[in-house]
């Protein structure tokens, strides 16, 4: 079973087929996590991404429910050195092929992940095309020339839920199945851009009673709610194209605290006055270090992300920066006192990942205390 992948340099990778049949276009990326493929898949931020794992043996704990991060698997392609067909793991239910094949998802093994990462790395993230179908190069290469890629689109529109609710879940210890939660004390309004189901646990179980609203909900129907505190998830594609976000987190500021993960970030940095700009190739992965400027702590991190906030643009907006990231220097975390609200690029709610920062969400709790004087 051919599968076959086109960048749209016109680079080829032929390998075997696994998962469903078919072929797609999206952006092509590398994640450098060992584990935690099915949390990586149903992260909705991999909406119109081709991921290709570093990590050379994929599968082998198989996949379960549990460790779902949405209500679906978002990516649109998946790319592994060796895909494991026997998994072992007491928490399996099935093969990640079964489980791809199950939710449309084409993948790809067998070709050299190594080269095509390095190739990614040198020449950036680009628009490709994957198939199990069709093996045509001159044929893949007029459809891929079709695809518009992420710059300057609004693809929050397609991941964000149509209508509210309300989340009511905590952390689950997944050895003995109970469930961490505290007195719900504080009232929040979740945006969902894309949001993982994780932030959402974690949230519940510092003592939030969480109501997760549409992308596009306006501010008054966000304050008709009185919050205590309003949070912006993660999401794909370009911030800067969804206006409507922008807007109303601009319109938020200062009225209620405000905390922002990854797209969050971004947005809450636009609706501050900043820019933000494309990456080369992304930092995606469950490894990588970044400072906090105010303890001088150094966390390791997950990532995911193909955007980034332009240090230069903050300058005399009033916003302090909390995080750097000591690969690139890139930005990592904001905190703008006057307005009550911060926001970090990287996933402190992990899944996958280290947890060094899950302190964050100790933090908003905290911001909410003093704001509102609860106790």
């Amino acid at each position: 079973m051919r599968a076959v992948l086109l960048l749209e340099d016109g680079t080829a990778f032929e390998g075997r087929s696994f998962g469903a049949r078919g072929q797609k276009c999206g952006e092509v990326v590398f994640n450098t996590s060992m584990t935690g493929y099915q949390e990586i898949l149903t992260d909705p931020s991999y909406h119109e991404q081709i991921i290709t794992m570093t990590y050379p043996l994929i599968g082998n704990v198989g996949t379960n429910k549990t460790d779902w991060e949405s209500r679906k698997v978002f990516a649109g392609g998946f790319i592994v050195k060796e895909n494991s067909s026997y998994p072992s793991n007491w928490r399996s239910k099935g093969t990640l092929s079964d489980y791809l094949k199950k939710n449309n998802v084409i993948g790809l093994e067998g070709i050299d992940t190594r080269k095509l990462v390095k190739h990614i790395r040198t020449q950036g993230a680009m628009k490709g095309i994957i198939s199990s179908t069709e093996f045509s190069i001159a044929t893949l290469k007029r459809e891929l020339q079709k695809y518009p890629g992420l710059v300057g689109r609004d693809i929050v529109k397609d991941v964000t839920v149509k209508k509210p609710y309300r989340w009511d879940k905590g952390v689950i210890n997944v050895l003995t199945k109970e469930q961490v939660t505290y007195e719900k004390q504080y009232r929040v309004v979740a945006f969902d851009y894309g949001i993982k189901q994780n932030i959402l646990r974690l949230l519940c179980s510092h003592g939030c009673d969480v109501y997760v609203v549409p992308a596009d909900t306006p501010a008054r129907e966000v304050l008709a709610r009185k919050p205590d505190g309003v949070f912006l998830s993660n999401g794909p594609g370009d911030p800067a194209a969804v206006n409507y976000a922008i807007e109303t987190v601009r319109e938020l500021l200062g009225t209620v605290p405000i905390f922002g993960i990854c797209l969050g970030h971004q947005i809450l940095a636009l609706a501050l006055g900043a820019k933000t700009y494309k990456l080369k190739f992304g930092h995606r992965g469950a490894n990588h270090p970044v400072k906090n400027l105010v303890t001088g702590k150094i966390e390791i991190t997950s990532q995911n992300h193909g955007f980034c906030v332009d240090i230069d643009t903050l300058k005399g907006k009033n916003v302090e920066l909390t995080h750097i990231n000591l690969n690139d220097n890139t930005l990592e975390g904001i905190r703008c006192e006057k307005k009550a609200a911060f926001s970090v690029q990287y996933h402190p709610e992990a899944s996958p990942g280290p947890h060094d920062s899950s302190y964050l969400f100790k933090t908003f709790i905290n911001l909410m205390h003093q704001y509102h004087g609860k106790k």
